[in-house]
């Protein structure tokens, strides 16, 4: 898929892997919406973003994806502004233990719903011209986390998901959620476990996870694939042996 002249939206567009997706999608000419909980944080992303690649490129729609309302009127508002929508990264995530009924809202029933959305906006059998959709997970997909159960489970979750409807640690403020108990509750005290793992796979940054999205998004022999990014052996593709008859 040629970029140019092609509308994204972005859940969780404001901060980390978002944000570096984001601003590769712009200087491939994209245009993009920017969907983000935290509103200081979004304008003043917007702001940068307006510096950067121009006023007319990008929009910042403040929303919490864990209402449904408010996500779908952030699709409309996308499609009401730029005309079109060609592409969807559901790549907003929390990481709490404590308050894990939230993480299951955010990480996986967010990702089904903004992927639901994005067909309505997109899918040929509603008469629209087609698009990509990119569900972001993590590594804890493929490598369990016991210290994190619930965090695993929805990461499971999305790519389960994401199989049926058709990646290594990342450095960002999330990793830091692992020291407070606020976020942990009582797994907080495996985080010097979890600094031990940091350690020895490494930390990817947050663009080398936008370097790989804009892979899929341009490439369409990737359809239904499973990108992983690990430290160790870069961008690969995880597959899975067809189900037996």
């Amino acid at each position: 898929m040629l970029l140019n002249g092609k509308v994204a939206l972005v859940t969780g567009g404001a901060q980390g892997i978002g944000r570096a997706v984001v601003e590769s999608l712009l200087k491939s000419l994209a245009k993009v919406a920017v969907v983000d909980l935290n509103e200081d944080i979004g304008r003043k992303c917007k702001v940068q973003l307006d510096k950067d690649y121009g006023e007319e490129n990008c929009t910042f729609i403040q929303c919490d994806i864990t209402n449904g309302e408010t996500l779908k009127d952030a699709f409309q508002t996308t499609v009401d502004q730029f005309g079109q929508l060609d592409i969807v990264v559901n790549n907003a995530g929390i990481n709490n233990e404590k308050d894990w009924e939230r993480t299951i809202q955010v990480n996986l029933t967010s990702v089904i719903k903004g992927t639901y959305l994005a067909l309505d906006h997109m899918s040929k059998e509603h008469g629209k011209r087609g698009g990509v959709i990119i569900n972001v997970s993590s590594m804890a997909a493929f490598l369990h986390s016991p210290h994190q159960p619930v965090y695993t489970a929805t990461k499971h979750g999305v790519i389960g998901f994401t199989r049926a409807i058709a990646v290594a640690f990342v450095d960002t403020d999330m990793l830091l959620s692992v020291e407070h108990e606020d976020t942990m509750g009582k797994f907080v005290k495996f985080k010097d476990d979890f600094k031990d793992s940091m350690n020895k796979y490494g930390l990817l940054k947050p663009q080398q996870i936008a370097d790989g999205m804009m892979n899929m998004i341009m490439d369409s022999s990737l359809n239904g694939a499973v990108m992983k990014i690990t430290c160790s052996k870069g961008i690969h593709f995880h597959t899975y042996e067809p189900p037996s008859a």
